[in-house]
């Protein structure tokens, strides 16, 4: 095995040492993160999340009544991630620079390795009906998006700030589609030409 084949697998043994270390509510989240991200909701069943996470089928019903319950457990932890990166850079800049940062955040997010579009969208995709918890959560998240961007457009006067608002979601939304599905170097400039021209509307 070449050195960089081996500095893989000794990181992912490591990885794996430490996910062992955590409690098992958290590695059935992380398993779950890693899972349905890249696989699906509907592909991956208990008895796969069960094994990723190395605990035993009490404990995964100790901690999540059903696996819905841990796909909304799971989104809640990119729900945060997310606000992580946005509520700082909204709180710390004058409104027109935060609005093109946070959309230069998602611009360098969707160029990440392994990227596969919003975990969110993805989810929805998967669960048809209106009412189910996880569709509420997918709700509740872009809800937060929406306001987010509709304060600091209040904030520097723009003249409709309601409606610009919705169009930087609709950016936000097929900036995570683009950067999944097109060249994300070349969706990243025309992004952020959109919301440029989408925010000066004062």
């Amino acid at each position: 095995m070449s050195s960089t084949g081996q500095k893989t697998t000794d990181a992912a043994r490591q990885a794996t040492t430490i996910d062992r270390e955590l409690p098992p509510r958290e590695r059935l989240v992380r398993a779950a993160s890693r899972l349905f991200y890249y696989e699906g909701v509907r592909a991956i069943g208990v008895e796969r999340l069960i094994a990723e996470a190395g605990v035993t089928k009490a404990t995964f019903y100790r901690h999540f009544a059903a696996k819905d319950d841990l796909v909304v457990a799971y989104l809640l932890t990119k729900d945060a991630y997310y606000k992580e990166v946005a509520e700082p850079l909204a709180a710390e800049h004058p409104p027109a620079e935060a609005i093109d940062l946070i959309f230069e955040a998602i611009a360098e997010h969707a160029r990440e390795r392994g990227f596969r579009g919003s975990p969110f969208l993805n989810a929805a995709a998967e669960y048809p009906d209106a009412d189910h918890p996880v569709r509420a959560l997918v709700t509740t998240h872009r809800n937060w998006i929406r306001t987010l961007f509709e304060d600091l457009l209040i904030r520097f006067g723009h003249a409709d700030p309601a409606s610009a608002a919705g169009a930087l979601l609709m950016m936000y939304d097929g900036a995570m589609a683009a950067g999944y599905l097109d060249d994300s170097t070349a969706a990243q400039q025309t992004l952020l030409n959109a919301v440029r021209l989408i925010r000066s509307g004062s």
